[in-house]
């Protein structure tokens, strides 16, 4: 069971979205919150695995709520699911350590499959949020360093959504090969996480 903390200040936003995830026998809502203030304190009591979080919120918002759910409780994962795709936004959500971002407007089908692969390991953007982060990214910060063969492989099954753990089952590696190699790719195209690698690597061709 996937556990979740919705965060939105308006209800009939909460309402929906409760009623489409609490619809799909993989998820429980354990809380929902209309302000920042309320989001952090039902994280450090709840511990949600994922919280869908808009950034225009009441009292504490939009970046800063992201870091402070993160320090409340650090083994939350952090989807936005917001109204706004300014660069600001995007990247400062991105940079806080969100794992995902979702403009509203996604069908339920979609919202569920990216809290699935956040859940297991891996990011998820909204197709226009992927073109203005490939937009954004300059060639003055990409790696000239080479991936290995190895690294290729393992990249491709991140951009696909995949956990560590599949990974490894994919290629028939240990998980703690596959977390080596992962870091090293991050090392090697500049990027702070899963998402920023994919976008990275497809600007260099390399997907």
């Amino acid at each position: 069971m996937i556990r979740l903390l919705i965060v939105d200040d308006h209800p009939i936003v909460r309402e929906g979205l409760i009623a489409v995830l609490e619809g799909r026998d993989v998820f429980e809502v354990v809380g929902e919150a209309s302000t920042g203030e309320e989001a952090v304190r039902l994280s450090r009591q709840e511990r949600p695995d994922i919280v869908l979080l808009d950034l225009e919120l009441p009292g504490i918002g939009g970046v800063e709520v992201v870091g402070k759910i993160l320090e409340a409780s650090p083994s939350t994962k952090i989807i936005i699911f917001t109204a706004y795709d300014t660069d600001e936004r995007i990247f400062g959500a991105l940079g806080a350590g969100a794992k995902g971002y979702l403009l509203k407007g996604a069908p339920g089908e979609e919202i569920a499959r990216a809290i699935r692969l956040v859940h297991e390991g891996g990011s998820i953007l909204e197709p226009r949020v992927a073109a203005k982060v490939l937009a954004r990214v300059s060639p003055q910060k990409r790696s000239s360093l080479e991936l290995s063969q190895r690294e290729r492989e393992v990249l491709r099954l991140v951009a696909k959504g995949l956990s560590n753990k599949e990974i490894a089952r994919a290629l028939k590696i240990t998980e703690r090969t596959v977390k080596f190699h992962v870091t090293s790719i991050f090392n090697k195209l500049g990027a702070g996480n899963r998402a920023q690698a994919v976008a990275l690597a497809s600007q260099r061709g390399l997907l």
